[in-house]
């Protein structure tokens, strides 16, 4: 099992999960993050921190394609270890539907 970052994170990353990540598994896009599901050592720390309720346990039905994406762009965008401010219109698109298909972006955040 992994955890993974699904599309709520979408255009709020929050970040609070970075804080208490004990391995450091999160990868910045520029507007979400993933983890890294062969870093991930399944602890569960960050599922509760997200305000945006956008990590869930690879176990839960309807996720494939979640782990997919995780995994796909942990290779491709930075680690990021330190918390960041969320954009300032977060709120304004925690919980919209069909985020990914609206706003995902391929590009890389800034990392550390």
């Amino acid at each position: 099992m992994t955890y993974v970052v699904t599309d709520n994170c979408i255009k709020c990353k929050y970040m609070d999960c970075i804080e208490v990540c004990p391995v450091d598994c999160f990868y910045e896009g520029e507007n979400m993050l993933v983890i890294h599901p062969d870093e991930c050592i399944d602890c569960g720390v960050c599922e509760p921190e997200c305000p945006a309720d956008a990590i869930k346990p690879d176990t839960e039905p309807g996720l494939e394609k979640w782990l997919q994406v995780n995994t796909e762009y942990a290779e491709k965008w930075p680690n990021i270890t330190a918390k960041k401010e969320p954009p300032a219109d977060a709120k304004t698109f925690d919980g919209e539907a069909g985020k990914f298909e609206k706003y995902f972006s391929a590009e890389p955040g800034e990392g550390d």
